[in-house]
C-alpha cells in the first residue's frame, strides 16, 4: 500500500470504530483547515479595500504557516513520547480558542505609507495564526499517531489521506455555495468556532486510541517512522514541481478577481481546481501516467500561451476563467502526478509533505511579494507557464544547450507567422485568429513531441508571446492594487489600471485648461450633478478614487475639493503633469487623502455638499463602500441636503437595485442615470456612463429627476448588503449588455 492509496481497509467492528474515529478528526481538520481561508480573507477584505492581492496575500500566509504546521508535526513525532505529543498539540489547540470566534481587530486601520501586503499578513497573523497553526499539523500528525494505535493497517496508514483531501475540497466548495450566499460573516463564525470545539473532542479520543494501542504495539512498528533523510536534490526537485501548480493557480485567481472582484467564489474555484488535481493525481490509477498526460499537458500549454498572451479579448472575463479551468487543472494534474512518480518511500511522508508545502509557500511568496516588486506588469502567468514547460525536463536528462536554439527557433517561427512580433495588438481577440494561434503552437510542440519530453521547447515558445507589450507606455507601475500604465493612443493619453480603461486626456490640450472626458465628460452623469446650480453653489465637493482627476476641471473658484484614493500609485498617476493636466492646472492646491476612503472619511469630521463615490479598480467592486453601513456613514459627512453620487459603470455587474435597497433602507431617496453615447460621442472622447445619486433631501433629488434624464429607483423590498452579509454575484449581469 502507498501513500495515494484511497481505500479504507476491511476491519473489526473495534477497528471499524478506530478508523471511523480517526478518519473524522481528519476530516474534520481539513474541512476546517479550507474553510477558514475564505472565511477569513473575506473578513480583511474591507480593512484593505477590497483588492484582489488581498487572496494572493493570504494565501501566502496560509502556506507558511502550513509550513510551520508540518515541521511541528515532524518534530514532535520525532522528540517527543507520544503521551507528551498528546499533551503538547492539545494545549495549543486550547490556546487557539482563545482566539475565536474569529474577527478583526476594531482598532486596526490601514496605513497607506507602509507595505500593503505586510500589513495583511499581520491581520492574519494576529487574527487567525494560531488556530490554523493547530490546524495545519494534523494531517501528518494523525496519521503519525494511528500508526502507533494498532488499528487495522496501522504501518502503512496513509488511506487517512482520501478524508483529509476530501474534507478539504467539500469545505471549499461550501464556503461560496452554501455558507456566504446565505449566512452573515458572524454566523458563519460561530458556526466555525462550533467545529473547532468538536474537532477538539475528536483530536482526544484519537490520542487517547492511540496511547492505548501504543502499549501493544511491537517495538519494531514504533519505529517504522524513522527515516533516512532524502538528498537535497531530490528536496529541490519536489519543491520546485510544487511550485508550478501553486503559482499558476494564483497567478489565474489574480487575473479573474481583478475583473469579477475580490470574492470568495472567485477565490475557491481555482484552489478547489488545484485540490482536485492533486487528489486525482494521487489516486492509484494505473491508466493515468504522465506518458497519457503528455498531449493533453501540451495542448494546455498552448492553450495558456493565448491566454497569458491575452490573444483573448481582456473584456471576455467569463470566457477567461471557462478557459483558465481546463489549463490550470490539466498543467496542476501533470506536476502533481509527477511528484506522486517520485513519492518516497512511507518513512519519509513528512519530509515529503513538508517539501510540498514549501513549493507552495514560495508560489505564494513569488505572487504576493516579489513580483509586484519585481515587475511592472502582471507576469507571474507567463513566467510560471515557462517553467510548467521545464516539467518535462525533470523526467528525462537529455537536455543539451542545442535544444534551447531549437526552442528559439520555433519561438520566432510562430512569433512571425502569428504576427506578434509587431506586438500582441496586432492580433485579432476574435475566436478564430486564437484558435489559429493556439493551432500553430501546438502543432509545433507536437512536432517536437519526441524529444518535447526533455527539450524545453516550451520554454521559449511561450516566452516571446507571454511577454510581448501591446501597448508603449509611456509610464507603467505595479501596486498592491493592481498595474497602472499610461500610454499615447490616437492623440489621447489613456489611463489604464487592470483591464480596464480608467481615464483619457487630449494631448493637444497639455499647457491649457483641459477638458474632462470618458466617464466624465461635460454631457455626462456626474458632470451634470458637479455642473448643476446646486453643484455651482457647493462649497465642498469630495471625491472618492482619484483616477486620473478629470472631475478637478469642474471646480468653481471658491469650491473646496478633497480627494479620495487608497493607491498612492494612482496619485503619482493623477499629480504628474507629464502623464495627466487636470489636477495641475485645475486644482493645484487640493488634497489627497491617501488611505482606504471609508476608513480615512470615518476618522475626520468632513462635511459635503457632495460625494462622489468612484473607486473601483478594473471592474472589481470593493463590496465594503457599497453596504448599509458605509452608506450610513457616507451621509453623515453630507450636508441635509447633500448628494451622494456612485459611479457605478460596470461590464459585469448592475449596482443599481443594491444602492436602492439600501438608499430605503436609511430613508433616502435614489435617481439613476445610464446614458449612452454614439459614435460620434466616442470620437470626440466621451464614454458610456452610469450613476446612481442618493440624498436624504427628497427635493433635491427630485430636482434632478424633473429635467428627463435621472430615473427616481424603488426598492424590490429585498434585505440591503451589509457588512455582515453581501452577496456581490447577485448583482452580476446575466444578459450581454454591458457598460463598456
Amino acid at each position: 500500500m502507498s501513500i495515494s492509496n484511497l481505500d479504507v481497509p476491511k476491519t473489526s467492528r473495534f477497528g471499524s470504530a478506530t478508523i471511523a474515529i480517526f478518519c473524522a478528526a481528519i476530516f474534520t481538520s481539513a474541512s476546517l483547515l479550507f474553510f477558514v481561508q475564505p472565511l477569513f480573507a473575506k473578513l480583511v477584505l474591507p480593512k484593505i479595500g477590497g483588492a484582489p492581492a488581498v487572496w494572493t496575500t493570504a494565501m501566502l500566509f496560509f502556506q507558511v504557516v502550513l509550513i510551520l504546521g508540518y515541521v511541528y508535526a515532524h518534530l514532535l513525532n520525532k522528540f517527543l513520547p507520544l503521551r507528551w505529543q498528546i499533551i503538547t498539540h492539545f494545549a495549543f489547540w486550547v490556546a487557539a480558542l482563545t482566539f475565536l470566534p474569529l474577527s478583526t481587530s476594531e482598532s486596526w486601520s490601514y496605513d497607506a505609507s507602509t507595505s500593503t501586503a505586510l500589513q495583511t499578513l499581520g491581520l492574519f497573523a494576529v487574527g487567525v495564526g494560531v488556530p490554523f497553526a493547530v490546524l495545519s499539523a494534523n494531517a501528518p500528525l494523525l496519521q503519525a499517531w494511528y500508526a502507533r494505535s494498532g488499528g487495522p493497517s496501522a504501518d502503512d496508514p496513509y488511506f487517512l489521506y482520501s478524508a483529509s483531501n476530501v474534507g478539504s475540497l467539500l469545505a471549499l466548495l461550501a464556503f461560496p455555495l452554501v455558507a456566504d450566499p446565505f449566512f452573515g460573516a458572524a454566523e458563519i463564525s460561530r458556526a466555525w468556532l462550533v467545529g473547532f470545539v468538536l474537532f477538539g473532542a475528536l483530536l482526544l479520543g484519537s490520542g487517547m486510541i492511540a496511547l492505548r494501542g501504543s502499549r501493544h504495539t511491537k517495538p519494531s512498528a514504533q519505529t517504522a517512522l524513522k527515516a533516512s533523510f532524502p538528498t537535497l536534490r531530490q528536496i529541490a526537485v519536489w519543491v520546485f514541481v510544487a511550485f508550478i501548480p501553486s503559482s499558476l493557480m494564483l497567478s489565474f485567481t489574480t487575473r479573474v478577481s481583478t475583473d469579477l472582484g475580490a470574492l470568495p467564489l472567485i477565490w475557491v474555484v481555482p484552489l478547489a481546481v488545484y485540490i482536485l488535481s492533486f487528489i486525482v493525481a494521487f489516486a492509484k490509477w494505473k491508466h493515468l501516467t504522465l506518458d497519457a498526460l503528455n498531449l493533453p499537458m501540451l495542448a494546455a500549454l498552448a492553450a495558456g500561451v493565448v491566454l497569458v498572451s491575452k490573444v483573448v479579448s481582456e473584456h471576455d472575463a467569463p470566457v477567461v476563467i471557462l478557459l483558465y479551468v481546463p489549463v490550470l487543472f490539466i498543467i496542476a494534474l501533470f506536476a502533481h502526478r509527477l511528484l506522486y512518480e517520485m513519492r518516497p518511500s512511507a518513512e519519509q511522508l513528512t519530509v515529503f509533505y513538508i517539501a510540498l508545502s514549501v513549493g507552495g509557500a514560495i508560489g505564494g511568496l513569488f505572487n504576493s511579494i516579489l513580483a509586484p516588486i519585481a515587475f511592472t506588469r502582471e507576469l507571474e502567468a507567463p513566467i510560471t507557464m515557462i517553467l510548467a514547460g521545464g516539467l518535462f525536463l525533470v523526467r528525462a536528462p537529455g537536455f543539451a544547450p542545442r535544444h534551447v536554439i531549437m526552442g528559439i527557433a520555433a519561438s520566432v517561427f510562430i512569433l512571425v507567422i502569428a504576427g506578434a512580433t509587431r506586438g500582441v495588438a496586432a492580433l485579432s481577440a476574435d475566436i478564430p485568429r486564437a484558435g489559429a494561434l493556439f493551432a500553430l503552437i501546438f502543432a509545433v510542440l507536437y512536432l517536437f513531441r519526441a524529444q518535447a519530453m526533455r527539450i524545453p521547447v516550451v520554454l521559449t515558445v511561450v516566452l516571446l508571446p507571454a511577454f510581448a507589450v501591446k501597448n508603449n507606455p509611456v509610464f507603467e507601475d505595479r501596486s498592491f492594487f493592481g498595474v497602472h500604465s499610461v500610454y499615447s493612443s490616437e492623440g489621447y493619453r489613456v489611463y489604464k489600471n487592470g483591464t480596464t480603461v480608467h481615464g483619457w486626456q487630449r494631448e493637444s490640450e497639455y499647457g491649457t485648461r483641459p477638458t474632462p472626458l470618458s466617464y466624465y465628460h461635460p454631457e455626462g452623469p456626474m458632470a451634470q450633478v458637479i455642473t448643476s446650480d446646486f453643484g455651482k453653489q457647493s462649497d465642498s465637493i469630495g471625491i472618492v478614487g482619484l483616477g486620473t482627476g478629470a472631475l478637478a476641471c469642474y471646480r468653481q473658484p471658491a469650491q473646496n475639493w478633497d480627494f479620495f484614493e487608497i493607491d498612492a500609485t494612482v496619485d503619482q498617476i493623477a499629480r504628474d503633469p507629464s502623464l495627466f493636466t487636470y489636477l495641475s492646472e485645475c486644482t493645484p492646491d487640493s488634497k489627497t487623502h491617501l488611505g482606504d476612503a471609508r476608513i480615512v472619511l470615518k476618522q475626520k469630521p468632513f462635511v459635503f455638499d457632495i460625494l462622489v463615490l468612484d473607486a473601483y479598480s478594473s471592474d472589481a467592486i470593493p463590496l465594503h463602500l457599497i453596504t448599509r453601513e458605509a452608506v450610513e456613514m457616507y451621509t453623515s459627512r453630507l450636508t441635509d441636503d447633500g448628494v451622494l453620487v456612485f459611479h457605478i459603470t460596470n461590464r459585469f455587474y448592475d449596482l443599481v437595485l443594491p444602492l436602492a435597497r439600501i438608499a430605503d433602507s436609511l430613508n433616502l431617496t435614489a435617481a439613476h442615470q445610464r446614458l449612452a453615447v454614439g459614435e460620434e460621442q466616442v470620437e470626440t472622447g466621451a464614454a458610456t456612463s452610469s450613476v446612481v445619486i442618493l440624498s436624504p433631501d427628497k427635493s433635491r433629488i427630485d430636482s434632478f429627476a424633473q429635467n428627463g434624464n435621472w430615473q427616481i429607483v424603488e426598492t424590490d423590498g429585498a434585505l440591503p448588503w451589509t457588512d455582515d452579509k453581501a452577496n456581490l454575484l447577485s448583482a452580476l449581469k446575466l444578459l450581454k449588455n454591458r457598460d463598456h
